[in-house]
């Protein structure tokens, strides 16, 4: 199929690390306001905090750091499949996160 782009399949293989990462840090995607601690700190940290994080020799700063770059990520390939109007759809794991930094993008008033 011409012009045909897997966003789908990357949807899935991208939520599936956030989840791995999520095990590593013992996250209960269900819990609100865990959830919600994690999106504000993505939000605020930008990404040289990112960036610290991921380089970090601590094992779960850097599972946290590899959490935050895959989730932003996922919402670069749903920007992008929206622009080709295509729908991409994550899956629980990832509407709990991505729930929570819309939320904090509201809050922060962008």
């Amino acid at each position: 199929m011409a012009g045909f782009e897997p966003y789908a399949r990357d949807a899935e293989a991208i939520e599936r690390e956030i989840v791995t990462r999520g095990l590593v840090l013992g996250i209960d995607w269900q819990d609100a306001a865990q959830v919600g601690l994690l999106a504000r700190e993505l939000s605020e940290g930008g990404s040289g905090h990112v960036e610290r994080l991921v380089r970090s020799k601590d094992p779960r700063e850097r599972a946290r750091g590899e959490l935050f770059a895959f989730a932003i990520l996922m919402q670069q390939t749903m920007a992008e499949s929206a622009e080709r109007g295509i729908h991409t759809h994550g899956g629980a794991v990832w509407k709990s996160l991505g729930r929570a930094l819309i939320e904090c993008d509201e809050q922060r008033g962008q």
